[in-house]
């Protein structure tokens, strides 16, 4: 990485960490963009620069979520079906976070209750999450068309995309849950390991037989 590079990176955290502290402290919508740029000593155009929309600056690590799930499917060995990469992405990426926090780092385990109050807190950050979850669900839905040969927009590739992000939705939300309930960090990852497992299963199986109204 060259120096201007470097620089770019430097700015970039900067204005992220800078974000981040007055999110957590005041709430996503009562912080205005002046307000970050005035505490990180840059203009505002700085920020806009690299953050277009202020969301971005909370929200720039799940849209990079989305397009490595994308990616791992993308790039799974031949043979291997859709479901088991997206399966594997998910629970590694999952995985990793729980470790951490279950490796004794309560900075880590701090922080994600902070990110679950702040959201529950704002309409727009709940709001700028569903057009991320969206926007993984199209370029799933794109890329397993074209792997299948079928049209843009064929229904069967985007029932399949829907299904497969389902999942990885379920498990946010039950982490957002878990979290706020102070479940310990054990008790969580058996939490998400089994929440995965069962989800996956339904999908495995399909849903000829799942939820067969009783006698």
């Amino acid at each position: 990485m060259g120096l201007r590079e470097l620089k770019k990176e430097q700015t970039r955290r900067l204005l992220m960490e800078t974000a981040w502290r007055l999110f957590a402290d005041r709430g996503f919508d009562q912080v205005r963009v002046t307000e970050i740029a005035r505490e990180a000593q840059v203009s505002e155009a700085t920020v806009f620069k690299y953050f277009p929309a202020k969301e971005d600056l909370f929200y720039s690590g799940l849209d990079d979520f989305g397009g490595r799930l994308v990616t791992a499917v993308a790039e799974r060995p031949a043979g291997e079906p859709a479901l088991s990469a997206c399966r594997r992405f998910l629970l590694d990426a999952n995985g990793g976070l729980l470790a951490q926090i279950e490796d004794g780092d309560q900075e880590a385990l701090d922080r994600l209750r902070t990110v679950n109050r702040v959201i529950s807190a704002s309409p727009t950050l709940q709001a700028r999450e569903e057009q991320s979850f969206a926007r993984c669900t199209a370029a799933l839905a794109e890329l397993l068309a074209t792997e299948a040969g079928a049209p843009p927009g064929d229904p069967a590739a985007a029932a399949a995309a829907h299904a497969l992000v389902g999942v990885h939705r379920t498990l946010v939300a039950r982490v957002r849950r878990r979290i706020t309930a102070d479940d310990t960090p054990r008790t969580l990852r058996a939490d998400v390991e089994e929440t995965s497992a069962r989800a996956f299963a339904v999908l495995e199986r399909g849903l000829s037989d799942y939820a067969v109204k009783p006698a």
